[in-house]
């Protein structure tokens, strides 16, 4: 039991599942942005932008869902976070998703630094999301096959999301910034959990390709 008295497994799951729907905020919020074509942060309505990709958000949702075996009650976080509810999206949040890489310059606002914000977004929060859900499917010990199927239609409906780049560009970006990570050999995976995400990055390779 945890100290609030619910299980281990509740707990995990909840840790899990907030760290799959983080970063849907930064996915949703630049789609929004990069739907408007102008980059100008006063032409940006979430509202509008999810109403219009409730089959996107659907697809995403059920992918993680079969994948990581969440439950209903882990499954709401992704609503209890606020992302796929109607908010302002500003250059402040746009910054801190994208990592503070650009730093803060005089022009925050301006097309062009908004735009390259969304950019780093996009390559930043979809590897992480992407990682995150492969992350919770093999600690569900959901079959790798089913699974990285299941996680290849979430990461098709997010880039679609997103407006940025496609899955075989994020999967390349999951590989060199997270993957070798989890497999060099001082890392804290078990053989088990190795050969879960090997097989993991082979179902979603024959998908995209190289």
């Amino acid at each position: 039991m945890t100290g609030d008295g619910r299980p281990v497994e509740e707990f995990t799951a909840e840790l899990l599942a907030r760290e799959v729907f983080g970063p849907l905020g930064g996915v949703v919020e630049i789609g929004a942005v990069n739907a408007t074509g102008t980059w100008r942060l006063a032409d940006v309505s979430l509202g509008d932008f999810l109403d219009g990709r409730g089959a996107e958000v659907d697809v995403l949702l059920a992918g993680v869902r079969s994948a990581c075996a969440f439950d209903s009650t882990t499954m709401s976080i992704a609503w209890d976070l606020g992302w796929l509810r109607p908010h302002d999206v500003t250059a402040a949040s746009l910054l801190l998703w994208s990592g503070g890489l650009t730093g803060v310059p005089a022009e925050l606002e301006s097309p062009a630094v908004v735009r390259h914000m969304c950019r780093v977004v996009a390559d930043l929060q979809l590897t992480r999301l992407l990682h995150a859900s492969v992350t919770a499917a093999v600690t569900a010990r959901t079959e790798a096959k089913r699974g990285a199927r299941a996680l290849a239609a979430v990461l098709t409906a997010a880039c679609a999301l997103s407006g940025g780049p496609r899955p075989s560009d994020v999967l390349r970006l999951w590989r060199v910034a997270h993957l070798v990570h989890v497999l060099r050999p001082g890392s804290d995976a078990s053989d088990a959990g190795r050969s879960a995400f090997r097989a993991y990055e082979h179902v979603l390779t024959a998908t995209f390709g190289d």
